[in-house]
């Protein structure tokens, strides 16, 4: 299985010190070694930083790990591949275009079946059952929205009945986000974290790595983790339930 990564902030925060947690993962003190990717919004644009060759090594993740990019939504994903190829076009996260935004996708599991999912307006350049279901979601959207919604919240709702439907071929684990909203849905193994004042110290499972955050932060600072996996060994993770839906904006979960 793939592992996931995301975060939700409500002022522009570097995700460095779970992304070397997490790139640990990725072929060293994991299998996760075909590939990676992280996509960080500001504002309305996103940049995004792929390479399907193990994070644990890779130059272009010390690049990220070296450079903190401030944001306040983030989507990463370390890649074990079970459909498709190890290449670029198949490596998360994945972007599409609705509505006039970026929206970010990364999964985590298993699906049966997914080629009989219907394409419309976006459709998969990669092989993956991960794509594509996206690609499925994104239409499903556009057929029923043809401007963007104006209540954010219930198109989250209908967001999670699909991934009700893609849960049933099989594993469906997904963060999701327009830059604004980060939605999180769970098959089987999904937590989060929410830091706010006050602040605390916290250290990596997968790498000799400490951080006081009371040094990093301030009190008005709110920074929600989500990951397969716990991060840390000394903070209390929520670990989600099969068939539940998260939804963070800027940092608090309204969802």
């Amino acid at each position: 299985m793939c592992e996931l990564l995301g975060m939700s902030a409500n002022v522009p925060t570097d995700i460095c010190f779970s992304f070397s947690g997490l790139v640990r993962r990725g072929g060293e003190t994991g299998p996760h070694k075909d590939g990676w990717g992280i996509t960080f919004y500001e504002g309305k644009g996103c940049r995004s930083f792929k390479d399907p060759s193990p994070s644990f090594n890779s130059k272009v993740a010390e690049l990220v790990k070296s450079y903190p990019i401030k944001s306040k939504s983030v989507i990463s994903h370390i890649r074990q591949a079970n459909r498709g190829g190890v290449n670029l076009e198949n490596t998360h996260p994945f972007i599409r275009e609705l509505w006039g935004r970026n929206w970010t996708y990364a999964h985590n599991g298993q699906l049966t079946g997914y080629e009989d999912l219907a394409m419309g307006y976006a459709n998969p350049i990669g092989q993956t059952d991960s794509e594509r279901a996206f690609c499925w979601i994104i239409d499903q959207l556009h057929k029923q929205y043809k401007q963007p919604p104006e209540n954010m919240l219930e198109m989250f709702k209908l967001i999670a009945s699909y991934a009700d439907q893609l849960k049933k071929l099989g594993v469906f684990n997904m963060l999701l986000t327009d830059g604004e909203y980060v939605m999180c849905y769970c098959t089987n193994n999904l937590h989060w974290i929410t830091r706010r004042a006050p602040f605390g110290k916290a250290q990596l499972i997968d790498e000799d790595m400490t951080v006081d955050f009371q040094q990093e932060t301030s009190d008005s600072d709110i920074v929600t983790v989500i990951a397969t996996r716990p991060l840390t060994k000394d903070e209390a993770w929520t670990k989600m339930h099969e068939g539940e839906f998260c939804v963070f904006h800027f940092g608090e979960r309204v969802l």
